[in-house]
């Protein structure tokens, strides 16, 4: 699941509109719809900050190859 697909999820279970998320995240609401169309282009620093509301993170990992 991608990270798009993944915030809009957590936020509709949490009941909130992309406006009362964006108030509580403390980010525009403009980000919030940017993020959820899953545009290639968004701040990382912002991802984690909504990420981290759900209690979630991004982190670097190695691929594993065979």
């Amino acid at each position: 699941m991608n990270i798009a697909k993944k915030v809009r999820e957590l936020r509709k279970q949490a009941k909130l509109t992309q406006e009362e998320f964006a108030l509580r995240c403390g980010i525009g609401l403009r980000f919030v719809r940017e993020l959820e169309r899953d545009k290639p282009t968004v701040r990382l620093d912002k991802v984690n900050q909504v990420l981290e509301f759900f209690g979630y993170h991004l982190e670097v990992v190695q691929n594993e190859r065979e």
